[in-house]
C-alpha cells in the first residue's frame, strides 16, 4: 500500500482554501496541519479577520491542527517560510494553496515553498472562477459572506450563504462571483471536511476603510 503524501495547507477559513484542502484530501493526500497567518496587531487572522477562539473551534470541528503564523506584516514572508520549514521537519512534503488564476499569487507561493524545501500543490489552478464556487457548493460546503468591499457590494450580503441563486445575483450586479478581486470574503462553516459541528455566532457589523465586516464570535 502506497503511503499517503503528507501536506500542510495555507488556510484562510474561506471557500477557496477549503475547496483546495478538500480536493487534496480527495486525492488521497494526508493533511498534517492548516497554516493561518495571524495579525499580531489586530489579534485576528489576516484577510478574513477571524479571532483565535473561533479558529480553535474551527480546528476542533475539522479535527485538523491549526498552526498560526504570527506576524505584524513586516516579516510576513520570513515567518511564512519559517513555518513551512518547521512542517517539513514534521514530515510535510507539500503545501496546498487555493489560488485560482492570479499569477503573482502563484509565484509568491512557489517562492515560499522553494525556499522551505516543499512542493506547492495548486488543485484549483486555472479552474473557471464560477465553476470553482459551484464545485464547492456541489460538494456540500456552506460558505457565508463575512466581509464585503462596499465599492462593489452592499452590507446586506453579510451573513448570506453562497448559493447558485446568489451567484446569479452577483453576476447580474457585475460582481466577480468568486470574489477573486477582493469583492468579498467567506467563512466556511460546514461541509464534508467537518467531523464535528462548528460552534460560531455572528456579532455586530463593523465598517472599516471601505469594507463592511461581520464579526464572528
Amino acid at each position: 500500500m502506497t503511503e499517503k503524501k503528507k501536506f500542510v495547507a495555507s488556510f484562510s477559513t474561506g471557500k477557496d482554501s477549503s475547496l483546495a484542502l478538500y480536493k487534496a484530501v480527495e486525492a488521497d493526500m494526508e493533511p498534517l496541519g492548516l497554516l493561518i497567518t495571524y495579525n499580531t496587531n489586530a489579534e485576528k487572522a489576516w484577510f478574513h479577520g477571524v479571532g483565535r477562539d473561533v479558529l480553535d473551534r474551527l480546528s476542533a470541528a475539522l479535527e485538523i491542527p491549526i498552526d498560526l503564523i504570527m506576524t505584524d506584516g513586516t516579516d510576513y514572508e520570513e515567518r511564512f517560510e519559517e513555518k513551512l520549514r518547521e512542517w517539513k521537519g514534521r514530515g510535510a512534503e507539500y503545501c496546498v494553496f487555493g489560488d485560482i488564476d492570479l499569477e503573482a499569487h502563484l509565484k509568491w507561493d512557489k517562492d515560499r515553498c522553494e525556499a522551505a524545501g516543499l512542493t506547492g500543490y495548486f488543485p484549483l489552478w486555472q479552474m473557471d472562477r464560477k465553476e470553482a464556487v459551484k464545485e464547492l457548493l456541489k460538494a456540500g460546503f456552506t460558505a457565508r459572506i463575512t466581509t464585503v468591499n462596499t465599492k462593489y457590494m452592499g452590507a446586506e450580503y453579510l451573513g448570506k450563504a453562497l448559493s447558485l441563486e446568489l451567484l446569479t445575483r452577483l453576476a447580474a450586479e457585475g460582481v466577480d462571483v468568486c470574489g477573486e478581486n477582493g469583492e468579498y470574503h467567506t467563512l466556511v462553516t460546514d461541509g464534508p471536511l467537518f467531523k464535528q459541528t462548528f460552534d460560531y455566532e455572528f456579532g455586530k457589523t463593523v465598517f472599516d476603510h471601505g469594507y463592511a465586516k461581520l464579526m464572528v464570535e
